[in-house]
């Protein structure tokens, strides 16, 4: 115990330096206007800002990256409360209960609640950093294929509860996002699947682009010539006006300890991310919920337990990557080749090895987030007044900042196309009542979920009982039937309550 406390005190030494502090406040300053800003998000910021860091000591240049990563995640719920855009991937849960508090006129709260489940989010996350890393990233690796396989399905199954309406429906739509994530090349022959001879399809659909038309560009088609909500009295938003009324205290708080720690869960995981952890902490949360009718419509629940789970997963990702060097996602592996370019190797060896940058680097995680709690709730009066900008001028913007963010991605204009596409195609599914989420979660978890499976098929020698004989993948297997027979059942109710006639 003597020596942990040895440890915090020289990461503290370190990460409350003055070029430290300089650093984190430039990454998480980044990160937050990158997260606020459609379609850009964390990763093109610190591809843009890495050969910035050529020139730093190791854990300061460490410090800026990882605060432009977990920086993002407070600013991509800004854009989805107030104009239902999801400024990064993890935050197009949001979208769902967040844009209707906006237009109850609630943004205030909203943006308030927000920022505080982040901290509450990336505090359990960084608890479990500095006590456990090593431990837990040892229990991660027993996941194998078939484990991965049985989660991800798992977390497809309980995405159908993420439709406001039938569950069919939400199954419909996971099904359509799985078939939209085949599109591009096969992993394993390298040959193109479902391009129909366009070779910028090579490499998948955007998810940037698929996201942004969905969930932006619907939004904006279905909002026209319709009436508007009012506008805000910036004067008039107090820091009382932010704050949950006295009975709401206590749902938000459970949920969000429940998102942290299902954040927490899947960041350990390495292949996974934030946006997975998002969706599963809000189907947890509607299937916990005494009135899951309340979701979609502004619950406070839907929105706490997700932006703790995406903080909380954010932080996490970083047990597997400095205990075992292994990445959680694409933005943790770009972390990590700057770890590699400047002569750090991450694994086992590291914390003894370096203690000066593992416990700086933790710290710092303290810091930032402290300092992302001081920007955003004073900052929640500027954003607000976004929606004081009247409408025939803030949706061309809006617009533009999409074709912008999308284009940005990869310099691609087939990609602006794939935004319009969706964003028409996301207009009709709002319109006839079909969800986005389970679609887009469909479509991240598809591709990954194919490689687990093919993988595991050929570890089994072509037998499917390989996937019964581990007690964790049977275990989630078991899980996801049990939320489907329900789903079914709820579906069969309902049918026989309306006299047979099919249901909305």
């Amino acid at each position: 115990m003597t020596e942990f406390w040895a440890n915090v005190a020289l990461g503290l030494d370190r990460a409350l330096a003055a070029d430290a502090l300089l650093f984190c406040f430039i990454g998480v300053s980044v990160g937050m206007a990158v997260g606020v800003l459609p379609g850009l998000g964390a990763l093109a910021a610190i591809s843009l800002l890495l050969p910035i860091t050529y020139y730093l000591e190791p854990t300061i240049a460490l410090i800026m990256l990882a605060g432009i990563f977990y920086g993002a995640q407070y600013g991509g719920s800004t854009a989805s409360i107030l104009l239902n855009l999801p400024g990064t991937p993890s935050a197009a849960v949001t979208c769902l209960d967040g844009y209707p508090l906006a237009r109850q006129g609630r943004a205030p709260l909203a943006l308030f609640v927000t920022t505080i489940n982040s901290v509450i989010g990336a505090t359990v996350a960084i608890v479990l950093l500095m006590g456990f890393a090593p431990m837990l990233a040892e229990w991660a690796l027993a996941f194998g294929a078939r484990e991965y396989f049985a989660i991800m399905l798992l977390g497809l199954i309980a995405a159908s509860t993420l439709s406001l309406g039938s569950p069919v429906k939400g199954l419909a739509m996971v099904a359509v996002g799985v078939a939209l994530g085949l599109v591009g090349t096969d992993v394993n022959t390298g040959t193109f699947r479902f391009t129909f001879g366009f070779l910028e399809l090579a490499d998948g659909l955007s998810l940037i682009a698929v996201a942004m038309g969905l969930f932006g560009v619907a939004e904006i088609l279905s909002n026209m010539g319709a009436r508007r909500p009012a506008r805000y009295d910036v004067r008039q938003i107090t820091f009382r006006a932010m704050l949950p009324r006295r009975g709401e205290w206590g749902p938000v708080l459970k949920a969000s300890a429940r998102g942290s720690v299902i954040g927490s869960f899947i960041g350990i995981l390495p292949g996974t991310g934030p946006g997975i952890a998002s969706f599963m902490a809000y189907a947890g949360e509607k299937r916990l919920a005494r009135d899951p009718s309340r979701f979609g419509k502004g619950a406070l629940e839907g929105l706490s337990a997700p932006e703790a789970a995406n903080n909380a997963s954010v932080q996490a990702a970083f047990i597997p990557t400095l205990s075992l060097g292994i990445p959680g996602d694409a933005v943790i592996a770009l972390l990590l080749g700057a770890m590699l370019l400047h002569g750090i190797t991450p694994g086992p060896n590291l914390i003894a090895n370096e203690p000066a940058l593992f416990w700086g680097l933790i710290m710092s995680f303290w810091v930032g987030n402290l300092i992302l709690l001081v920007l955003n709730i004073p900052l929640i009066r500027l954003w607000v007044r976004l929606l004081s900008v009247p409408y025939s001028l803030l949706y061309p913007a809006i617009l533009l900042l999409i074709c912008v963010g999308v284009y940005a991605g990869n310099n691609n204009v087939f990609d602006v196309y794939i935004v319009l596409i969706f964003g028409v195609v996301g207009y009709f599914m709002l319109q006839y009542g079909y969800p986005a989420a389970p679609l887009l979660l469909g479509f991240i978890l598809g591709p990954m979920m194919e490689e687990h499976f093919r993988r595991a098929m050929l570890l089994g020698r072509g037998d499917p009982m390989t996937f019964v004989q581990s007690p964790l993948a049977a275990s989630f297997l078991m899980a996801a039937a049990l939320i489907l027979t329900l789903s079914m059942l709820g579906v069969w109710r309902r049918w026989r309550q309306r006299g047979g006639r099919v249901p909305n």
